[in-house]
C-alpha cells in the first residue's frame, strides 16, 4: 500500500494547492491508503449554524432537507455548508486502520470525529431519519479520516447519542476551561448545547465572587440554563441588538462590562453584542461560525474598542475529556440532554 499526505491534500480534487477544508471536492472513492482510517458512517451531527441554515432553506421539509445533504456531499465528495463553510462530526465504527498508524484503535471501535465534516471524504448511500431538535442525521455511509484527524473513542459509561452531542461542542467548554478566570463577569451569546456546556466550566473557574450573563432570545432556553444553575443573569432579547444588548449588561455589571465573552449565536449578525459589551481590553471567543470575522474586527475598530478576538476554531488539547466530563460531574445538565435525545 501507498501513504498519503498526512493532512489529506493527496484527495483534493479541487482547486490546486487546497487542503481538505479548503477544496471545493474532495475524493471520495479511491481505495484507502496505509495511513488512513476507513469508518462506516451511522450519523452525521451537523453544526447547529449548517443545520438550522438548511432546514429553513428546506422550510423543514425532511425530503426536501435529506435531498439537499445527499446533493452537498454528492458535489463535493464530503459535507460542507456551501455558505457559512461549516460541517459537523459523525458517528460510526472503524472499518479500515492503515498498517502505518499507531493508534489505539480496533476494527468494529465506535469512533467519533473531533475534525469537521467539512474537512473529511463522505459518500452517503442513503439517509435513513433527520432528528431537527439533536441537529443529527441518521445515514448509511463511509468516512475517511487523515493521519492528521482527530478521533474519540466513545466512553463505555456513557450512551453513544449523548457522548455525540457533547463532543459535537467539546471546543466549547474547553476554552472556558482555559481562558475563564476567577473573579470574572462572563457573557455568554447562545443557550444552546455549547453555551451551557460552556457556562457549566466558566462557573467552575470564576468561582463564587464571579457573574456569568446569558443572551438568548428563547426565554424558555434561558430560563433552563438559570434553572439549571448555569446563568446568574438573563438578557432575553435577541442578540442582534447589540444596543439593548448592552444596555442590559451595563445595568448588570454596574457599568463595568463583561472580562470575557463566547458567541454561540447560531445566526449572524451578533458580533455587535460582544464587541460593545466586553470591556476594553478583554476576551471575546468567537465560536460560532456564523460569525463574520471581517465585520467583527471592523466593527470593534469603529466603537474604538482594544480587544483580543480569539477564533475558536474547536479544538484545544484535552476537550474531548472536558466534555464528557461535564456529563459525569453535572448530572441535572446530562439529564437534560438525555431528555432531548428521547424526545427525538
Amino acid at each position: 500500500m501507498n501513504s498519503g499526505n498526512r493532512f489529506g491534500a493527496h484527495r483534493v480534487i479541487e482547486p490546486p494547492f487546497a487542503l481538505p477544508k479548503a477544496a471545493l471536492r474532495l475524493d471520495n472513492q479511491s481505495p484507502l491508503l496505509d495511513n488512513e482510517i476507513g469508518i462506516r458512517v451511522e450519523s452525521l451531527h451537523i453544526t447547529s449554524t449548517s443545520f438550522t441554515r438548511l432546514w429553513q432553506d428546506a422550510a423543514q421539509d425532511e425530503k426536501r432537507f435529506a435531498a439537499s445533504i445527499m446533493d452537498i456531499v454528492n458535489r463535493q465528495g464530503k459535507f460542507q455548508d456551501p455558505e457559512t463553510g461549516s460541517g459537523g462530526v459523525l458517528l460510526g465504527t472503524v472499518d479500515f486502520i492503515g498498517p502505518q498508524l499507531k493508534v489505539d484503535l480496533l476494527p468494529n471501535d465506535p469512533i467519533v470525529t473531533l475534525v469537521s465534516l467539512a474537512q473529511t471524504p463522505l459518500r452517503l448511500q442513503k439517509i435513513n431519519k433527520i432528528y431537527p431538535s439533536l441537529g443529527q442525521v441518521v445515514v448509511d455511509g463511509y468516512a475517511i479520516l487523515f493521519e492528521s484527524g482527530l478521533w474519540a473513542k466513545l466512553p463505555d459509561d456513557l450512551p453513544r447519542e449523548l457522548a455525540l452531542m457533547v463532543l459535537d461542542v467539546a471546543g466549547a467548554p474547553a476554552y472556558a476551561n482555559r481562558y475563564v478566570k476567577p473573579g470574572q463577569r462572563v457573557l455568554v451569546i447562545g443557550g444552546g448545547k455549547a453555551g451551557l456546556l460552556c457556562m457549566h466550566e466558566a462557573k467552575k473557574k470564576i468561582g463564587t465572587n464571579g457573574q456569568i450573563i446569558l443572551v438568548e432570545k428563547d426565554e424558555e432556553r434561558a430560563q433552563r440554563a438559570r434553572s439549571l444553575g448555569l446563568a446568574d443573569n438573563l438578557i432575553i432579547t435577541d442578540a442582534r441588538n447589540g444596543l439593548e444588548v448592552l444596555r442590559q449588561v451595563e445595568n448588570f455589571t454596574g457599568g463595568a462590562l463583561a472580562d470575557i465573552s463566547f458567541n454561540f449565536a447560531s445566526l449572524p449578525n451578533a458580533e455587535m453584542s460582544v464587541i460593545l459589551s466586553t470591556r476594553s481590553e478583554g476576551k471575546i471567543i468567537f465560536y460560532s461560525m456564523s460569525t463574520n470575522f471581517s465585520q467583527a474586527a471592523l466593527g470593534a475598530e469603529g466603537v474604538g474598542k482594544s480587544l483580543e478576538m480569539i477564533i475558536g476554531n474547536g479544538y484545544i488539547p484535552g476537550h474531548a475529556q472536558i466534555a464528557l466530563q461535564i456529563l459525569r460531574d453535572n448530572k441535572p445538565l446530562r439529564e437534560y440532554f438525555s431528555g432531548l435525545i428521547k424526545q427525538k
